[in-house]
């Protein structure tokens, strides 16, 4: 087994850990992003990336790098009205942002930008196909973290601080015995895809019917389809088979029915345990959890990726200093959480609201889309539509970044230049010891 020493671990290369990663790096930390894959190929799903990500990444030099990337851009939320129309229920064009829109861009192609923009940081250091574990402990704190690679050798990196960014089912924080408080969600989520015709509008579209609730997303070549359904329901969904579900499908959204034919069995959807939580505290003595390993976020929104990121620049903002002295203290990390809390708390309670209000009616049949006062609001008042705009794709706290971190960002062929996209190297192997 190898020792190794660095200044900081990050458990998980997902947005929070590649973004914190990079902005650690670039005030001199050193630091180690360990992912458990061989690449970042995975079906991410949703891959939103919202207006105050978008300004980000302006602000880290990425911006023309980003637009050079595949990617659609939806500018509204809007659900089909009985008279054939449909109503506005988030208008992003309101927005004063640089980037009026919700960018859906595959996260791979997210993830190696800022894979790309780290590799010139001399104290950068990305790992993949390196599991961590377990963690290092000494003296009741931790002390970093042991691991395992693909072409099986073990070892161990001690570190100043470990920062969990491994999901959900964070296996650093599980190991850490940190507390979660877990919310009632009453929905679950199935994912698919449908060919998309040329002419589909750019917009979110919610269908609603009788028991059924979905999204349909488009992306550059093809529809991405939320189906929401009650919890607990997904053996039953899969004991009927494709063909039920196919008529399902068609019925809440006969538009696309002639399109179902291309889901060829239940193996086609996938399906997503919806959880919403957080935990008591984010961290121990020499760890931290941010992301979904502090808050696992429902989909409703989108927002799920933007609060992580937005965490990893809030903890990188509080944290380069203390890690350049070599000691962070539990203070300071209490200190992430203090600064993210507020702005978690009231997405969640935003998702419950809209679970019970909104989802939970529709899936019980008691309602087949927004309550009526809503649409009749947003008919009279379309302004109104900027507040959800606003809540979705700017949030209750954006971060901005860092100024050891920011870079300028050429003007020309952004935010509306779409250059050919260039694809980078998706394998990263860790570079000799």
């Amino acid at each position: 087994m190898t020792s190794e020493r660095t200044t900081c671990v990050i458990v998980g290369g997902g947005p929070a850990g590649m973004v914190l990663g990079l902005l650690l790096a670039r005030a001199g930390v050193d630091v180690e992003v360990l992912e458990k894959h061989g690449d970042f190929l995975r079906d991410f799903r949703g891959d939103t990336v919202h207006p105050s990500t978008l300004t980000l990444l302006d602000e880290l030099g990425l911006g023309e790098a980003f637009a050079r990337l595949p990617y659609s851009r939806v500018e509204e939320v809007a659900f089909p009205a009985a008279d054939g129309g449909t109503v506005v229920v988030a208008d992003f064009r309101r927005l004063k942002v640089p980037h009026p829109y919700v960018a859906m861009v595959p996260q791979w192609d997210l993830l190696d930008l800022i894979a790309d923009a780290g590799e010139p940081e001399p104290t950068f250091r990305l790992r993949m196909s390196t599991a961590v574990t377990g963690l290092v402990r000494d003296d009741g704190r931790v002390r970093g973290v042991r691991y395992d690679t693909a072409e099986g050798t073990s070892g161990e990196i001690a570190a100043d601080l470990v920062v969990a960014c491994d999901g959900r089912w964070s296996l650093a924080r599980q190991q850490a015995d940190l507390r979660v408080r877990e919310f009632r969600v009453p929905i679950d989520a199935w994912w698919f895809r449908l060919p998309r015709a040329a002419d589909y509008p750019w917009a979110l579209t919610p269908r609603a019917g009788r028991g059924r609730f979905a999204v349909v997303i488009p992306r550059t070549d093809f529809l991405q389809i939320a189906y929401i359904a009650q919890k607990g329901t997904d053996s039953a969904l899969r004991a009927r088979g494709i063909e039920s579900f196919r008529r399902d499908v068609a019925e809440l959204m006969p538009d696309l029915a002639g399109r179902v034919d291309t889901l060829r069995s239940m193996d086609d959807v996938k399906h997503l345990d919806v959880r919403l939580n957080r935990l008591h505290r984010w961290h121990v003595d020499g760890l931290l959890c941010i992301g979904d390993a502090a808050h696992a976020m429902s989909p409703v929104g989108g927002v799920g990726i933007n609060l992580a990121v937005q965490d990893a620049v809030a903890a990188a903002t509080l944290l380069a200093e203390p890690l350049l002295r070599g000691r962070v203290t539990a203070r300071e990390l209490a200190a992430v959480r203090r600064r993210r809390l507020m702005a978690t708390v009231l997405v969640q309670t935003l998702q419950r609201i809209m679970h019970r209000g909104f989802v939970k009616p529709i899936l019980e049949g008691r309602r087949t889309g927004p309550p009526r006062p809503l649409l009749a609001l947003l008919r009279r008042v379309p302004r109104a539509s900027y507040l959800t705009a606003y809540l979705i794709g700017v949030g209750f706290r954006p971060e901005h970044a860092p100024s050891f971190a920011a870079r300028p960002t050429p003007p020309a062929g952004h935010p509306d230049g779409r250059r050919p996209f260039t694809p980078t190297s998706r394998i990263r192997r860790p570079s000799s010891s």
